[in-house]
């Protein structure tokens, strides 16, 4: 049913005030959230027995954290394929197709996450040796693991409602929720680590049951009453149409994660082979302030998701042309800035995570190498979201598998051969490079397409009978199941 047209957030004319209102909250919702993964990280190096103990604890940590991006892989993909198909939706006029879409990316979030838990669970030891754990390392990735795996649903689900509730407009609500799960987080992790010492399982017991305090906010949210887009039951029924839609482009971000995940096990496992232990932890600390070094591109790609999707959905080319300008200079700006902190100076952000000397001399020399291109991020991830925000399925995949699949694993599996260690960390920056040249290379054709179709829209308007107007049938956003 087309024609249930509400009033949308979305429909601003001013895209630079409409960016910031939906950035600003999510980045001060997903910096509280990075910094609770961080926190834990603290408390695990700082309060577990001796500083020796507390950088296998980390290491232990960086052994599971692969399991961790595979939980928000599943929530990235059901929230942004369910949000590139509810910004489209609501920018074609069609809300009872967008409150589908919903509904089953909700119940995609619940089927997927009990299978990984459930597979997970099965024997974890294996998953842990296989993911590179090392004996030293294997009793506290044991205890962290398990207990992530048995509260993995709410780890993916809010990941997946921040993301489709700010498909609707609204940043306020995924910000309020990422920093009650991560303000909870960090008073969990005092309490289970320091008095009741509780050690990594007291970690992983924090993040699982501030997650789920998190989720039950979102639940909140939508059956108060307060959301554009409602639940409805019968939307949870799966449909082949919708879900085949989601998964579509949400598929992107799960390969995405799930690249990433693999190439993290890969070089786990290529650290302990050309380092030892004390690599894996460094790498983990690195992995940790890489994870804020990278959020400035995802906060910024964030916002400019359902305003590239509502536009795209409406045939506004000139005002998507816009927001992605705009996005990109600002992630760009702000990468750079990170550059110069990073790069020159990483060494008291490392001895926040430890006080083992010889841990902080290798992250020192680890983060040289791989923040060594760091102005480019921002650009290399404002513009993988542009495809997934648009429903480009392929383009969206190649981008997503682009830096850990494509480039990162090949680089990182054959430049130890010849280089030993360095040629681990000197990985990391040249897929970066490689990766913004595809990014810029399948980005600029699209913008093009969009700069004539805008142009063209203009002239038709001012010119009504002098030229046939360009077909629009490949932007015009497909009602699924119809």
């Amino acid at each position: 049913m087309m024609g249930d047209r509400r009033k949308n957030v979305l429909d601003d004319e001013h895209i630079g005030r409409l960016l910031a209102k939906l950035t600003i909250p999510a980045f001060m919702g997903m910096f509280v959230m990075t910094l609770y993964n961080v926190v834990d990280t603290i408390f695990v190096g700082k309060f577990i027995g001796t500083p020796e103990e507390g950088a296998l604890a980390i290491g232990g940590l960086s052994i599971v954290f692969p399991i961790q991006m595979l939980s928000m892989g599943i929530g990235q993909m059901m929230g942004m394929g369910g949000a590139s198909l509810i910004s489209r939706l609501i920018g074609a006029d069609n809300v009872p197709r967008a409150e589908h879409a919903l509904g089953n990316a909700f119940s995609g979030t619940v089927i997927l996450s009990a299978i990984v838990m459930v597979v997970g669970l099965s024997n974890p030891d294996y998953w842990l040796r296989l993911m590179g754990a090392s004996d030293t390392i294997l009793p506290y990735s044991h205890d962290y693991f398990t207990i992530i795996l048995y509260g993995m649903f709410f780890m993916t689900f809010s990941m997946s409602m921040n993301t489709l509730i700010r498909a609707e407009g609204n940043a306020r609500v995924p910000m309020i929720g990422m920093i009650i799960g991560a303000g909870l987080n960090i008073v969990f992790d005092a309490i289970f680590i320091i008095p009741l010492k509780m050690g990594v399982a007291g970690a992983a017991l924090a993040t699982v049951i501030a997650q789920l305090i998190s989720s039950i906010y979102f639940l909140s949210y939508h059956f108060s009453g307060r959301s554009f887009l409602k639940i409805h039951t019968r939307n949870l029924i799966i449909q082949w149409g919708i879900m085949k839609d989601i998964l579509a482009i949400g598929i992107s971000a799960l390969a995405m994660v799930v690249a990433g995940s693999i190439a993290s096990i890969f070089v786990n496992r290529l650290l302990v082979s050309y380092g030892g232990d004390l690599h894996i932890a460094a790498f983990g600390i690195i992995h940790r302030i890489m994870m804020f070094a990278l959020m400035p591109g995802m906060v910024i790609g964030q916002g400019l998701q359902p305003i590239l999707g509502f536009n795209y959905g409406a045939r506004r080319f000139d005002r998507a042309l816009k927001a992605i300008r705009i996005g990109v200079t600002y992630a760009t700006t702000i990468s750079v800035v990170a550059f110069f902190i990073l790069y020159f100076s990483p060494e008291p952000f490392i001895r926040i995570f430890t006080d083992d000397a010889g841990l902080v001399s290798v992250g020192v020399y680890a983060a040289k190498r791989v923040f060594a291109v760091m102005p480019i991020i921002g650009m290399m991830m404002v513009g993988q979201v542009i495809f997934q925000a648009i429903g480009k399925v392929i383009q969206a995949i190649v981008t997503s598998l682009a830096r850990s699949a494509i480039f990162l694993l090949p680089t990182v599996l054959i430049f130890p051969r010849f280089w030993g260690i360095d040629g681990i960390w000197a990985a990391f920056p040249i897929t970066d490079v490689l990766t913004l040249v595809l990014t810029l290379g399948l980005m600029i054709p699209l913008l093009l397409d969009f700069r004539r179709r805008s142009k063209q829209q203009y002239f038709d308007m001012r010119n009504p009978d002098s030229v046939k107007n360009i077909p629009l049938k490949d932007f015009s956003p497909r009602t699924p199941g119809e």
